[in-house]
């Protein structure tokens, strides 16, 4: 196991967007500016098959996948999913497995080898930093998703949306080439349940090679940075400090009239991190959510903070994911100042707000959602849950209502959910298609501080590229 000092720390960590919005093409162009690249962990296993089902037309995926220490394991997943020269336009993608308690040897291995893909094409050719950002919500695929990431060498770890308490103990152990006895909270139930994850499932790993990646929990409050900090067995490395005008999920509101008239989740001071108390714990943080412009940077600095997290201004560079035709869209309405970004308490079944723009033919209409037949068969937002003869089963709120309700589900968790898995595929054109015609609609999130978005829109009046963005904020 080898200890590298950071020997400096990134002023801008670019922020990790999910499902597939910050690829590698994008971390590795702000690596390469001397800053923190950042690839989405989420869901990456489905997002490497759909892209070998779809030809794997650069042939990076597959270049990459010959430096993967366990040669049979890449065969196996070529065979299942490569198709030479792509799928039929109008064919179905193949699901990957669901992620479970009790996963098959081959769905750990996928996770494992997707992670390690996204994070090598993100490095190739590139000595700078990249890091890799997961939700806590998805416990199930936490284990494998960071074993791969480091078998690729990874420089830095971001984990949010829950309390990352038990990954600095999960890296000391699969650096000291341990089984994995992951705590996975379980609905209904007394205790947790463990989640085994064996990392001898990859043959040919050097554990001797393997570093200690720097770790980041991003958190919203003061109180949940020093919880995480004054414990040395769940203290991170440092924190991104979010705050709620940040897209994609955010912390639900601390006041109990959380919801305003106009149906969108209310925050006040009760959501402001006290910023001098995460100072005290000594620890580097960065600020995000409302930090994308040059004086918010230098704002961020006097107040302690080592830097900031931006996700929005990259999320529109020609790097990311998301599709051209999107990326238009939104940019038409920053330009007829038309763009409006909604923070709904009940679109994601996680439970937590989620950022969500308003784009006709996209599921943020009622109407087109309620066209959409309810059906999880992507599941990475699925929770486990006791039944009533003691076993564990799996359900989301976003499934079918009747399928939720027969779990043991309240059907008022059902209300205005949307299907994140399926819509986020969506956004970076690889939604799925159903009986041949039907393809699965879109759902963008940004966050809803526009400042610098506009400003570099008025600056290079379309897109812009990683890169400049970095210029952008450092200028």
């Amino acid at each position: 196991m080898k200890i590298e000092a950071k020997s400096s720390l990134p002023t801008v960590i670019q922020g990790g967007m999910g499902i597939g919005v910050s690829s590698s093409r994008m971390a590795r162009a702000v690596s390469l500016t001397g800053q923190l690249g950042v690839v989405s962990g989420t869901a990456v296993d489905a997002v490497m098959t759909r892209r070998l089902q779809d030809g794997d037309p650069s042939g990076e995926i597959r270049r990459v996948l010959k430096q993967f220490p366990d040669q049979k394991c890449v065969t196996e997943v070529l065979s299942r999913y490569f198709i030479e020269g792509g799928k039929a336009e109008h064919a179905s993608y193949l699901d990957t497995p669901k992620p479970s308690l009790t996963p098959s040897q081959f769905a750990s291995q996928l996770v494992v080898l997707a992670n390690f893909v996204e994070v090598a094409l993100a490095k190739e050719g590139n000595s700078g930093l990249i890091g890799v950002n997961f939700l806590e919500k998805i416990q199930l695929a936490t284990p494998a998703s960071i074993f791969g990431a480091m078998i690729a060498n990874v420089d830095y770890i971001l984990m949010g949306a829950g309390i990352p308490s038990d990954i600095p103990q999960l890296i000391r152990d699969l650096l000291a080439e341990e089984k994995i006895h992951f705590k996975i909270k379980v609905e209904g139930a007394d205790h947790p349940s463990l989640l085994i994850f064996d990392p001898h499932i990859i043959d040919g790993v050097d554990y001797e090679s393997l570093k200690k990646p720097f770790f980041i929990a991003i958190v919203s409050s003061h109180i949940l940075a020093n919880y995480l900090a004054r414990d040395e067995e769940t203290k991170p490395d440092g924190f991104v400090i979010e705050g709620p005008t940040a897209g994609g999920h955010n912390a639900p509101p601390r006041s109990k009239e959380s919801v305003g008239s106009d149906g969108q989740s209310v925050f006040g001071e009760k959501d402001q991190a006290d910023l001098s108390k995460v100072a005290a714990l000594g620890l580097p943080f960065w600020l995000a959510g409302g930090y994308g412009t040059p004086e918010k940077v230098k704002q961020a600095i006097s107040l302690g903070a080592t830097g900031v997290q931006v996700g929005s201004l990259f999320a529109l560079t020609t790097e990311s994911g998301i599709t051209e035709n999107l990326r238009n869209e939104v940019l038409s309405r920053v330009q007829s100042g038309t763009l409006e970004v909604r923070t709904e308490p009940h679109a994601s079944s996680t439970g937590f707000p989620f950022k969500v723009i308003e784009i006709n033919g996209t599921a943020s209409e009622d109407s087109v959602y309620q066209g959409r037949t309810r059906q999880c068969d992507l599941g990475y937002l699925r929770i486990p849950y006791k039944r009533p003869d003691d076993g564990i089963g799996y359900r989301c709120s976003g499934e079918p209502t009747r399928t939720f309700v027969f779990k043991g589900g309240d059907i008022d968790a059902t209300k205005d959910v949307r299907c994140l898995c399926n819509a986020l595929m969506a956004n970076i054109g690889f939604g799925q298609v159903r009986w041949g015609t039907y393809s699965e609609p879109a759902l963008l999130t940004l966050g809803s501080d526009f400042s610098g978005i506009e400003e570099l829109h008025a600056i290079h009046n379309h897109f812009w590229t990683s890169s400049e963005v970095v210029e952008y904020l450092l200028r």
